[in-house]
């Protein structure tokens, strides 16, 4: 009789809370409910949940099948043939399948021990996820194929520079790439690449699982990007992909170097690398690095210095020692390590290293990038400047690529050119023995802020910097416009607490030699207790007259106090707002008024553009548009600020105008031979600058809104930075060598 048969008390569930199944009831052999045995489950109505059923109205709609049921009834049919091969082992592993089933809660467990699975079921998922961890490489490496064409990070383009017309003015890039074959490269340089990179190259699968996993770990977190890649890796990364530091990225990466580190051979790969790995100063390669950066061929390194340029792969931008005291000490650091690196995996000898223990220095520039022509100049003011404005990094510009539209006027700069030279020809004619220490730096900028024209140095491989744009001498009296425009935008101030009393062109002052300068409290005296006093040219008094006039024919005592009265601070700031840099200007005494700043010729020029522009400065620039590929690189737009009023640039600019005629009366166009100052914006106006201790000499002066500044100085570079007394090398005054230069460079006039 049956248990339900005995009817003295009802049927209890067992301790374990499993549904009883009758022994009437039979299972197939996977244990599975036959559907067929209980037709009547499929005819219940579903009840409506208080014991009445629910009307079919009523019923829900049947689910639409799952994306997952989908990609399955589409398969299916696809992998029957696999399946009916894998059906034999499918059966021999499903006892024990059937063994690792979880069942929750776990039967014969009580408390939180029914909810923690077994170690079978434990290990069985570590398997399982290895198992398809796996399968899922296997079907990644399967289907990654290694790219037909390699990508523009392998092969480096030109850069090209274009005049203001629109025509080609130089190029760059075309020589900074050589590749080599590896047995040309020397085994100490192949060994100091991979001490310091990859000691394991020749023995490693192509990729590194430790340095994917730091990598992957870093790049999910937002730590350093640099992982522990292998040269496999670094040089799929440099021909076929880009340098973005993303997880997809670096799957990719490892799945390519995978399969090419079984294509092609580890000779083949490193030679590859070799040659396409950047090494800074726009190379790329070992060959160009070795000619970069000692001025020899790969072939004629030795392990040492090798050993340097295997630091720079790690970025030359951190380990070029020319750049700055930390580089040098950190390329020191690692040329050290990676020598000891190569004694310890057996490449060189503990003697041979022993006898490196001098840091090999590289050359402090480039000599494949210095040709010597006067457009160098010209190419590195403009690049730099489109690296600044374009937001572009100096690994990016020196993959090439750039079409570089610059400003520079190609007419101005041969006459700026011409001029220049032929004063140097002169000098050395004349004064061979101090014109070897003469320099000339002269610069045309519209008032607009373009920059048309500068002349920086003779030769650009024996003179590295640019005379044009560097910030040697002081700018003596041709500072004295600034201090002019400051008085007339702000007026001056007789006492301490005051009311501003304004300041014109007929405003008198004091125009005798040594007229001590005054505060409103008395005399200024200086640190070494003396009263302070400012000098004229030549010793002249000119008794009382007007600012226009001082300016005119250059008395320097009135600009001294008018500075004073103005306030020195309001000078620094009003010469700041027309152009000239802050880093140049000169401390806040009375001497500034007389010019003790150290202005570049392109400042200078620029400076005495605002007073042409009606006050409005425009930023210098050198590059109007960018393209790369025929998109247009987006450009940070040169500012236009008000440095002081219309009415303040139109007499300050008459008054440089009648200093121009004053000076040079036989150099005045024709149709401007009338001393009226109407329209003076549009005049020829300009201004000699002499300094008190005869170390420099200026004239900036503007024709038709261009302004251009001439500075002539003496240094011996060979013994110090400090200037020279000219000694008749810039000319006299009837005579002026930079008047001369500036009319030869601003022909014709009219």
């Amino acid at each position: 009789m049956s248990e339900a048969g005995q009817g003295d008390k009802p049927q209890q569930p067992d301790e374990t809370m499993q549904l009883k199944v009758p022994e009437s009831f039979r299972a197939d052999e996977t244990m599975q409910l036959r559907v067929s045995d209980i037709p009547e489950m499929l005819e219940m109505p579903e009840s409506d949940g208080k014991g009445k059923p629910r009307s079919s109205k009523n019923r829900r709609k049947a689910p639409r099948p799952s994306l997952f049921v989908q990609v399955s009834s589409f398969l299916a049919p696809r992998l029957a043939p696999l399946l009916a091969v894998l059906a034999p082992y499918v059966a021999r592993v499903t006892p024990y399948a059937r063994k690792l089933r979880p069942q929750y809660p776990r039967p014969g467990r009580s408390d939180w021990r029914r909810w923690i699975p077994s170690w079978r079921q434990c290990l069985g998922g570590v398997l399982a996820s290895i198992g398809l961890s796996s399968m899922l490489l296997v079907v990644a490496y399967a289907a990654t194929d290694i790219p037909d064409n390699i990508n523009s990070y392998a092969t480096q383009q030109d850069n090209v520079y274009f005049w203001a017309d629109g025509t080609p003015m130089a190029r760059t890039g075309w020589v900074q790439r050589q590749a080599m074959p590896l047995k040309d490269i020397p085994e100490d340089v192949r060994w100091a690449v991979l001490a310091a990179e990859n000691a394991s190259f020749y023995s490693d699968p192509g990729i590194s699982f430790k340095g994917i996993s730091r990598a992957l770990f870093r790049t999910i977190g937002q730590g350093d990007t640099q992982g522990g890649s292998t040269i496999t890796q670094q040089y799929v990364k440099n021909v076929y992909l880009n340098q973005n530091q993303t997880v997809s990225r670096k799957f990719t990466e490892a799945m390519i170097a995978l399969k090419l580190d079984n294509q092609m051979s580890k000779d083949d790969i490193l030679e590859g690398y070799l040659n396409t790995s950047w090494f800074g100063r726009g190379t790329y390669g070992i060959q160009r690095a070795a000619q970069a950066y000692y001025g020899k061929d790969v072939g004629e390194l030795n392990a040492s210095e090798a050993a340097f340029l295997a630091s720079l792969l790690k970025g030359a931008g951190l380990y070029d020692p020319t750049l700055n005291s930390v580089n040098r000490a950190r390329a020191v650091e690692r040329w050290s390590w990676t020598l000891d690196r190569m004694v310890d995996i057996g490449k060189l000898s503990k003697a041979e290293r022993a006898g490196y223990t001098k840091f090999p220095e590289p050359l402090k520039t480039n000599p494949l990038y210095d040709t010597g022509e006067q457009s160098d100049y010209l190419v590195e003011l403009a690049s730099q400047y489109a690296k600044k404005a374009g937001n572009i990094s100096d690994k990016d510009f020196d993959l090439g690529g750039y079409q570089i539209y610059t400003t520079f006027d190609k007419k101005r700069e041969t006459q700026l050119t011409d001029a220049v030279t032929k004063a140097r020809k002169d000098a050395l004619k004349d004064d061979p023995e101090n014109a070897k220490t003469a320099h000339y730096g002269a610069s045309s900028v519209a008032s607009d802020g373009r920059i048309l024209a500068v002349y920086g140095g003779p030769d650009h491989r024996t003179q590295g910097y640019n005379e044009s744009n560097a910030t040697t001498v002081s700018a003596g009296s041709a500072f004295l416009p600034f201090v002019y425009a400051a008085g007339l935008e702000n007026g001056v101030h007789k006492t301490r607490d005051g009311d501003t009393t304004p300041v014109t062109g007929e405003t008198l002052y004091d125009g005798d030699d040594k007229v001590p300068v005054k505060t409103p409290e008395g005399p200024y005296w200086d640190r070494s207790g003396k009263v302070v006093a400012a000098k004229n040219d030549d010793g002249e008094s000119y008794g009382q007259i007007s600012l226009h006039r001082a300016m005119e024919l250059s008395v320097n005592t009135p600009f001294m106090q008018l500075g004073m009265d103005t306030g020195l601070d309001v000078v620094r700031s009003t010469a700041e707002k027309s152009g000239l840099l802050s880093s140049s200007i000169g401390a806040q005494v009375p001497a500034l008024s007389m010019g003790s700043s150290t202005p570049s010729a392109i400042r200078m020029a620029s400076g005495y553009s605002t007073f042409a522009a009606g006050g409005k400065h425009t930023e210098p620039y050198s590059v109007r548009l960018i393209t790369k590929n025929g998109t247009k690189v987006v450009l940070d737009t040169p500012a236009v600020d008000r440095a002081f009023g219309a009415d303040v640039a139109e007499e300050v600019n008459s008054a440089l105008a009648d200093s121009f005629r004053t000076a040079h009366p036989d150099d005045v166009p024709a149709s401007q031979r009338t001393a009226a100052r109407a329209g003076s914006l549009g005049q020829v106006a300009g201004k000699a600058g002499t300094t008190q201790d005869d170390t420099a000499a200026w004239y900036v002066g503007t024709a038709k809104a261009v302004s251009t500044a001439v500075v002539v100085y003496r240094i011996d570079l060979g013994k110090s930075l400090q200037p020279l007394p000219l000694k008749g090398i810039a000319g006299t005054t009837d005579d002026s060598v930079p008047y001369g230069i500036w009319s030869g460079a601003m022909s014709p006039l009219g």
